[in-house]
């Protein structure tokens, strides 16, 4: 699935960081449902799944990830990418990289520090740690002189 960059709209960056302040200081995952169009995979909707989430562990429970696949089927999108919160700096951990819910070759799993609590739609690039899945199944960092070619945010 390895499709080009990843477009969401800025009304969506906005709705993603409303969603992820929402959760207070605990961990949080949004996931950016799509489709591709063109080569480029836009994002359509923000879904925030049932899940349990403490200070630094969060967990979608299965009939949380069964509610997300109903929610997939009917609306015919695949999770694009993943975007969660970690209580101090953005990295992506062990258990991020084992336990990540999108999966395929060219995802972006985006992490953002501090709860995303100073986090706006006009500093997210900047306060983002971006990584991409490879063949390998590993996570590779984007770096930031790259992000631009990976995600867009579209006015």
């Amino acid at each position: 699935m390895n499709a080009g960059y990843v477009e969401i709209s800025c009304e969506g960056i906005e709705q993603s960081i409303h969603m992820l302040k929402s959760a207070g200081e605990r961990e949080c995952v949004l996931l950016w449902l799509g489709r591709r169009e063109n080569g480029v995979q836009k994002i359509v909707d923000v879904y925030r799944p049932e899940q349990i989430g403490t200070v630094d562990y969060f967990e979608i429970p299965r009939n949380g990830m069964a509610a997300l696949m109903a929610h997939l089927r009917v609306d015919g999108l695949y999770v694009v990418s993943q975007v969660h919160t970690h209580p101090k700096e953005a990295f992506h951990s062990h258990a991020d990289d084992r336990w990540a819910i999108v999966r395929h070759v060219g995802a972006l799993s985006i992490v953002l520090p501090h709860f995303a609590l100073f986090t706006t739609a006009e500093n997210f690039l900047q306060q983002a740690a971006v990584y991409q899945l490879d063949e390998t199944n590993n996570w590779n960092d984007v770096p930031f002189d790259l992000l631009r070619s990976k995600l867009r945010i579209a006015p």
